[in-house]
C-alpha cells in the first residue's frame, strides 16, 4: 500500500464507518507501527498525515439543587466532608485524601495541594462552608496522632527522601494526615507498620 491507499483507508474509517477521532488515530498509529517496527520500511510520507481532531465538547454540569441533593444523601459524615471539599476546591480525590495538617491554612482560607497533576504543587481556596467540619475532622485526626505517639508507632509516610533528611518529621503533627485510617497497615515497599490515610 502507498500513501493514497492508506489515506483512503483512514477516510473510509471516518466517513463510511463513522468511527471516532480516537479510533482513526489508533488506526494511523497501528499503520505507523506496522511499517516502521514490523516491516522495517521507512515511509516519510506517512508522517505527513495529521491526527484526526477530537471534537470539543462542553462538560455536563450539575445544577446547585442537584449538587445539594447529592451532598444531602451521603450517609457517612467523613465521605460527605471529602465530597464537599472536592466540590468546593476542585481538587481530585487522591489530592484530598493525601492532605496533611500543614497543607491547611484556615487564616488565609487556603489549601496547598502537593504533587497534584503533573507533580506540581498549587494553592486552592478553602471554602468557608467546610471549615467547621474540617476542624472537627482535625480533632479526630489528632486523637489518632496522640494514640500513635503514646504507642510509639512509626510516624506517617513521608514522600521521597524526606524521612532520611528529617528523621523526626514523620512524627510531627504538621505532617499527620487530615484523613487518617483507623487502622495501622504495613507499607508494601518499606514493610513498616504505620498509619496511612484512608483508603
Amino acid at each position: 500500500m502507498g500513501a493514497s491507499e492508506i489515506k483512503s483507508f483512514l477516510t473510509y474509517l471516518a466517513v463510511k464507518r463513522k468511527v471516532s477521532a480516537s479510533t482513526q488515530n489508533l488506526a494511523l498509529s497501528a499503520l505507523l507501527f506496522l511499517y516502521r517496527d514490523v516491516l522495517e520500511i521507512e515511509l516519510p510520507w506517512l508522517d505527513d498525515f495529521s491526527p484526526a481532531k477530537r471534537p470539543q465538547r462542553l462538560p455536563v454540569v450539575l445544577s446547585r439543587e442537584e449538587i445539594q441533593m447529592l451532598l444531602d444523601n451521603v450517609e457517612k459524615p467523613l465521605h460527605a466532608l471529602v465530597l464537599r471539599i472536592l466540590y468546593g476546591t476542585g481538587t481530585r480525590l487522591m489530592e484530598c485524601i493525601r492532605l496533611r495538617v500543614k497543607d491547611l491554612d484556615f487564616e488565609h482560607s487556603e489549601i496547598t495541594i502537593r504533587e497534584g497533576k503533573g507533580r506540581k504543587d498549587r494553592v486552592t481556596v478553602l471554602p468557608i462552608a467546610v471549615m467547621d467540619d474540617l476542624k472537627k475532622q482535625l480533632s479526630i485526626s489528632r486523637r489518632w496522632y496522640d494514640q500513635d505517639r503514646v504507642n510509639q508507632s512509626p510516624g506517617v509516610f513521608l514522600p521521597h527522601a524526606l524521612e532520611r533528611k528529617y528523621p523526626n518529621a514523620s512524627k510531627e503533627w504538621a505532617w499527620h494526615w487530615v484523613f487518617p485510617s483507623t487502622k495501622l497497615s504495613t507499607c508494601p515497599r518499606t514493610r513498616v507498620l504505620r498509619r496511612h490515610h484512608i483508603d
